[in-house]
């Protein structure tokens, strides 16, 4: 919890104890208990004391569970919007694809916040609008406790692969992409609705406004946690209720009353796959908007997915283990130059050559270039890369399709990346030499000329 500095010492201790008798008698009803824990199957859970959050990772066994963290001295209950086989494998550090072996798959969760609760408001049916819009008839909304709103597309709503990826693999990034899509098609319409609104000695009439509504973007990470439904809020000891759409319209701060509430189900009915279209799209427009800044460092798409591999070191590589993509763009191309240098910076870091190596043939390759790309960008996105861990390249075909660099041979049918071509035709040219090696020891010496 932030530190009230309005306050003093002795109104936050006086806040503290009324927000904890608060909280004893609130957690005790037993449908509080059993709407939280219902929310909390599957999902990491850390209760929150007034000096911090519990450890990490945790769950519920039963609903008394809650209860009894209360009398411990808990006032809050946040979860992940992960939802895992079993939370307590769970380990700080744990590689992607440890994680993605646990992760079940995840909701896709909106935080909504701004400096007024009109504003949140406002954003929070837009949203809507554009969900609906897109086939989501079914979205969960519930107040946040404080001046937001937390909306909920659940895990269920989602196509189980898309693009030929495993959905639940892709988090946070496509979470990410479906938020930034939805930012940009309310801009607009965000900007003139909170233009519009008129506060006691603030009239909002300007373009930044809308900034004080934007989605929490941090939330949308991995293992962060979010307010759980019905949970306290310590600041305003008030409830974060759940709502339908009609209550959103008329919401006030009295309404999260903690004494004053019904239970409803945070998690929608959806119906299968109805959120196919919205993660379609957005996926569609992260690629499009990609194109047009010609920015491909963050290219995310199917033949771009990072992916985790074990690094390898290919002794005295050489030009001919390189896949065809590889050798065609290395001799120059006219269009998709940007994406050209992002497959082969990759590549050549994915197969261990050395930086120096790396530089020597990336500006080799691009003084073949017809229009040549400013060696200055050239130098900044190797310095970008070399400061992250090495990323395999694009898979094939389509990415080199792109910039017509894709002429696949026979290995090319056996490999679906620029990095398993290498290592497989590195393979066969090692077992050749290997296979010649032995046949050469097993002949029989030539017999020497007998002397005359």
């Amino acid at each position: 919890m932030e530190e009230d500095n309005s306050q003093t010492p002795k109104e936050q201790s006086l806040k503290e104890q009324r927000v904890r008798g608060v909280t004893k008698f609130y957690y005790s009803r037993p449908e509080i208990q059993k709407a939280i824990y219902e929310f909390s199957l599957n999902r990491e859970i850390c209760p929150r004391y007034f000096e911090g959050f519990g450890k990490r990772p945790d769950c519920f066994q039963y609903p008394s569970d809650i209860y009894e963290l209360v009398k411990k001295g808990a006032t809050s209950f946040h979860c992940s919007e992960e939802l895992w086989s079993d939370p307590l494998k769970i380990e700080t550090g744990m590689s992607s694809s440890d994680s993605n072996k646990l992760r079940m798959g995840w909701d896709f969760i909106i935080d909504i916040d701004s400096k007024y609760i009109d504003y949140s408001k406002v954003m929070a049916k837009l949203i809507i609008k554009v969900m609906n819009f897109h086939g989501i008839k079914n979205v969960g909304i519930k107040f946040s406790g404080s001046k937001g709103f937390h909306l909920i597309v659940p895990w269920k709503a989602f196509p189980k692969q898309f693009n030929n990826l495993k959905t639940s693999d892709m988090f946070p990034e496509w979470p990410r992409i479906m938020t930034n899509y939805m930012m940009h098609c309310i801009n607009n319409e965000l900007i003139e609705k909170i233009s519009e609104l008129e506060r006691p000695n603030k009239y909002v009439k300007d373009y930044t406004a809308s900034k004080e509504v934007i989605p929490d973007l941090v939330l949308v990470s991995s293992r962060h946690l979010f307010r759980m439904p019905y949970s306290l809020h310590e600041k305003t000891a008030l409830a974060s209720v759940v709502l339908n759409q009609k209550e959103l319209e008329n919401f006030e701060l009295i309404h999260a009353d903690p004494m004053k509430i019904q239970i409803k189900n945070f998690i929608p009915d959806s119906i299968e796959g109805e959120a196919s279209e919205l993660l379609s799209q957005s996926l569609d427009w992260y690629k499009s908007s990609l194109k047009k800044s010609g920015d491909y460092s963050k290219v995310l798409d199917d033949s771009a997915k990072k992916q985790e591999y074990k690094p390898i070191k290919i002794a005295n590589i050489s030009d001919e283990f390189f896949p065809p993509c590889i050798l065609k763009a290395m001799n120059g191309i006219a269009d998709g130059k940007k994406r050209a240098l992002f497959a082969m910076l990759n590549f050549f870091r994915s197969i261990g050559m050395e930086r120096e190596e790396v530089e020597k043939k990336l500006y080799a390759w691009n003084s073949k270039n017809k229009e040549k790309l400013l060696e200055g960008y050239i130098k900044t996105q190797i310095d970008w890369n070399y400061k992250r861990k090495p990323l395999m390249p694009p898979n094939c075909r389509e990415f080199y399709m792109g910039f017509g660099v894709c002429c696949p041979d026979s290995i090319c049918n056996l490999t679906k990346n620029p990095v398993n071509y290498t290592v497989r035709k590195n393979f066969i040219s090692s077992n050749q030499n290997n296979n010649s090696k032995k046949s050469n020891s097993n002949k029989s010496p030539a017999p020497k000329n007998p002397k005359k």
